[in-house]
């Protein structure tokens, strides 16, 4: 039986690793009525122009399949998070908006999510996360 080389070890612990992390995270943004992928979402918009972008674009950058962030939208939209927004130059093109509540929303969140992110990397120092955002960035 062949055994877990490091390579392997290191990706099952970064999957416990994400786990981890995300369920912290997701219930300190729960007091916000979101989760963290919705969280990101936010994050996405509140830096394109105009506060928009592709539908397709917005699933790439967040990892998610596009009926995927479909149906992750939809709710948002509902509470009035984001609004669909047609392309003026191509009437095919599906367009996402953060709305001034979605905003609003994610600014309180994003404060929630600092403390949240010190809280959990309290242990690891800066040069620590510049190491492993180097590694990180060379597998993405």
């Amino acid at each position: 039986m062949k055994s877990i080389t490091p390579p392997m070890k290191f990706v099952m612990d970064l999957s416990r690793l994400q786990a981890k992390l995300l369920k912290s995270v997701d219930s300190q943004l729960s007091v916000h009525g979101i989760n963290f992928t919705e969280f990101m979402v936010m994050h996405q918009l509140s830096r394109a122009p105009g506060f928009s972008m592709r539908r397709i674009e917005l699933a790439e950058r967040i990892g998610l399949s596009a009926s995927g962030v479909t149906r992750l939208l939809l709710p948002m939209e509902k509470i009035g998070l984001i609004s669909k927004e047609q392309n003026l130059r191509d009437a095919r093109v599906s367009m996402v908006k953060l709305t001034d509540a979605g905003m609003r929303l994610f600014e309180d969140a994003l404060v929630t999510f600092d403390h949240s992110t010190d809280s959990l990397m309290r242990t690891v120092d800066n040069r620590q996360v510049e190491q492993f955002l180097k590694l990180a960035e060379s597998l993405l």
